[in-house]
């Protein structure tokens, strides 16, 4: 069995995942990171992680297959026969910004965003309950949105999604002590994806906007989220079903 703590993290190949990796592997963490298309891209990131006091493994998982997320738990387990912490940030949507406009979206949408952002996690936890029971501090942190909770976001169908895997959480944490789960619920998060999903012109002019306006005057990045995921799992020993929002205060002024 390894001394290191072990984390997995879905969807670890870009942006918050990616970032959630290298913060833990450079405190001392092994982890094993997946991704359902890029693992080009994730077996960079896990080559970039792991160093002479932690290992970081890329692994091809679809959360959305039970199988996957049952072979995922696996592997860590054959390597290093433990798992302290789940962070199950895998997620997607359909970008239909128009909230009025219901013929940007169908049931096949709401289905297979449902799979991935809230039948995944599910599937993770379900998986991966077992070993954490055996840590002497399991934790799981889902990763949700400030669209979970206002109703905003790049469709209905994300925010709906989201506000289920806020109510998960608050099931999970109540009935699976002395696992602690609790999630976050980042707003703006710069990076590609989103720049890509709004467009270049409408994503800095939305950053602009978060910068002057926000308390804070700051958008939240892949890294600034990490580190909330990380005192989450190490830091928080007394911390269970809470929905915490991320995002310089924004949320406030919604």
């Amino acid at each position: 069995m390894s001394d290191n703590p072990v984390a997995i993290v879905t969807g670890g190949s870009r942006g918050v995942g990616a970032a959630t990796a290298k913060n833990l592997s450079s405190k001392g963490w092994n982890v094993i990171i997946t991704c359902s298309s890029s693992i080009e891209d994730a077996n960079i990131v896990a080559q970039e992680c792991t160093s002479d006091f932690s290992e970081v493994i890329a692994m091809k998982a679809n959360v959305a297959s039970n199988d996957d997320c049952i072979n995922t738990i696996d592997a860590a387990i054959k390597k290093w026969g433990r798992i302290d912490a789940l962070v199950n940030n895998a997620g997607t949507t359909k970008f239909a910004w128009d909230h009025s406009n219901l013929d940007l979206l169908n049931a096949e949408d709401f289905q297979r965003i449902y799979l991935v952002n809230l039948i995944g996690p599910f599937q993770m936890v379900k998986a991966a309950k077992f070993f954490l029971l055996k840590s002497n501090n399991p934790s799981i942190v889902n990763i949700s949105s400030i669209a979970g909770i206002k109703g905003i976001g790049s469709s209905i169908a994300y925010a709906s999604s989201k506000g289920a895997l806020n109510t998960m959480t608050l099931s999970m944490a109540r009935n699976l002590g002395p696992i602690r789960v609790n999630a976050i619920c980042p707003g703006f998060i710069e990076g590609e994806w989103l720049k890509k999903g709004m467009g270049h012109e409408v994503y800095e002019a939305t950053k602009s906007h978060i910068e002057n306006t926000a308390p804070l005057k700051k958008t939240c990045t892949p890294e600034s989220i990490s580190e909330v995921i990380f005192n989450l799992i190490d830091n928080s020993s007394l911390v269970t079903g809470q929905i915490i929002t991320v995002d310089g205060g924004v949320s406030l002024n919604l």
